[in-house]
């Protein structure tokens, strides 16, 4: 196991053991909470090309309070059973954080993508999820995957097709095995943008909320505000742009593999894409310079710090670089705990992965809803609602005499489509997952909201195991 993924499984470790003594539970349910109730290492053979490639994979459901399990499945070289350990239990805290009824799961498939075409890539997706069929560990009812670091929508596909084709017989509710789906094929709309808009609508409210903002001696909204994102996949990308575009949020700086690039004005993150997508690196795009060490970025001079990548970014070694007041981490397990340590100490406020990139699994819960009931969001009410809205302004323009154009009739009564159900599904969500955590972090006195997090997420968990009677 590397460092960055031994340092990331002992922070989550750390970070629960910290959390559970503020919470007055019994050792033994605090116990069950925290260790991994099923754990499946496999290892299966690839044609690949004219010989055969063995796989390790992995998959970890880490509670079964719930059911059932949920998590995204990661492709990467350096997976290994730890991280995807990790991973699973901020998939149970994050789960409860957000009201969820999911436990907490995640894959991991140890390969880089890069070193495989799209068709050797189909074949090891499949062949991994008939391995987790062959062990009950994939279904509606017993474990939910999705996506997550090194896959997507593509991916999801081929897991559906897959397990309809062993169990589509059998099952009603079968596309409801895995969520992240095509939206054309059983998805949901929404659900490509969703851990980003999270990360929005989560840093947003922070932004908006006067005892913090006070402490840091920073002005209230997210407008204006100086962003620096680390990494330029699904979640930088659109985290960037809907920060930009519905809050007047400011990117100045943005780093990738290939390198960090900073601006003294506005980097227009729509713009950069397209620019990448040509170019095929964010350097020399046009109004920003390139820093000499892309490692630089922790230091650039910003107001929030969005490390959007892979865990274990922002480390003892660097922490003292940063500059930013309000680190949001849109990533996994960004921060280690040691350089936690070190950020608190200057007075820097971190938003915690297991609340802010809750997005994707709480638009996951609501693709799984609509799976199993066959309908799309919207479908049954959008019309009746458009003509109420309708009726009123019409009896309003009749009480009043006046007229209300047709352009402000259309705007006025229009019924949400499904994008906006989960729009508003997800903001709600996010609002009060936020109030859930300021509740324990202001009330009870804790150091930091990461603490304040877990000790919201464990004792969610726990109600549960007593209210099932596992424990007195």
């Amino acid at each position: 196991m590397s460092t960055k993924q031994q340092n990331f499984y002992e922070s989550v470790q750390r970070n629960f053991d910290k959390a559970a003594k503020r919470t007055d539970l019994p050792k033994g349910l605090l116990d069950q909470i925290k260790v991994c109730n099923s754990i499946y290492q496999m290892n299966f053979p690839v044609k690949i090309g004219d010989d055969y490639k063995v796989i390790e994979a992995f998959r970890v459901q880490h509670s079964h309070h719930r059911m059932p399990t949920k998590g995204g499945i990661r492709y990467s070289h350096l997976v290994n059973q730890e991280e995807v350990m990790a991973l699973a239990a901020l998939m149970t805290y994050k789960c409860a954080l957000v009201d969820v009824p999911f436990g907490g799961a995640k894959g991991g498939v140890a390969i880089s993508t890069r070193d495989y075409t799209p068709e050797q890539l189909q074949q090891i997706t499949r062949r991994y999820t008939i391995e987790l069929i062959k062990k009950n560990m994939i279904g509606p009812s017993q474990d939910v995957p999705a996506p997550d670091y090194g896959t997507g929508p593509r991916e999801m596909a081929w897991i559906l097709d897959t397990y309809l084709t062993f169990k589509g017989g059998e099952e009603m509710d079968a596309a409801g095995c895995v969520t992240g789906k095509p939206a054309n094929l059983y998805g949901i709309q929404g659900r490509t943008e969703a851990t980003g808009r999270g990360v929005f609508y989560g840093t947003r409210e922070l932004c908006n909320d006067e005892r913090i903002m006070s402490k840091l001696g920073m002005s209230l909204g997210i407008k204006d505000k100086r962003l620096v994102i680390q990494g330029m996949g699904n979640v930088g990308s659109y985290t960037g742009m809907i920060s930009q575009k519905e809050g007047g949020a400011i990117v100045v700086g943005v780093a990738e593999m290939e390198g960090t690039i900073v601006s003294d004005s506005n980097i227009d993150i729509e713009a950069l894409l397209a620019y990448r997508q040509e170019h095929k690196t964010i350097i020399g795009f046009p109004g920003t310079k390139t820093l000499e060490n892309q490692k630089d970025w922790v230091a650039i001079d910003c107001d929030i710090l969005i490390p959007a990548a892979l865990e274990s970014q922002i480390t003892e070694d660097n922490a003292h670089k940063v500059k930013a007041k309000i680190i949001s981490e849109a990533a996994n397990g960004p921060v280690t705990a040691d350089a936690e340590d070190i950020l608190s100490k200057n007075g820097v406020i971190i938003i915690p992965d297991m609340y802010i990139n809750a997005g994707g699994v709480t638009v996951s819960y609501f693709e799984w809803l609509k799976n199993l009931s066959h309908v799309r969001f919207g479908r049954m009410d959008k019309r009746f609602n458009t003509n109420t809205y309708l009726q009123i302004l019409e009896t309003v323009e009749r009480l009043t005499g006046k007229t209300i154009s047709d352009m402000e009739k259309s705007i006025l009564t229009k019924g949400g489509d499904e994008i906006d159900l989960v729009r508003s599904g997800l903001e709600e969500t996010m609002i009060n997952a936020y109030h859930s955590i300021m509740n324990v972090y202001i009330n009870e006195n804790v150091d930091n909201l990461r603490t304040a997090a877990f000790i919201t997420a464990i004792r969610k968990v726990a109600s549960d195991y007593i209210s099932m009677g596992v424990f007195p």
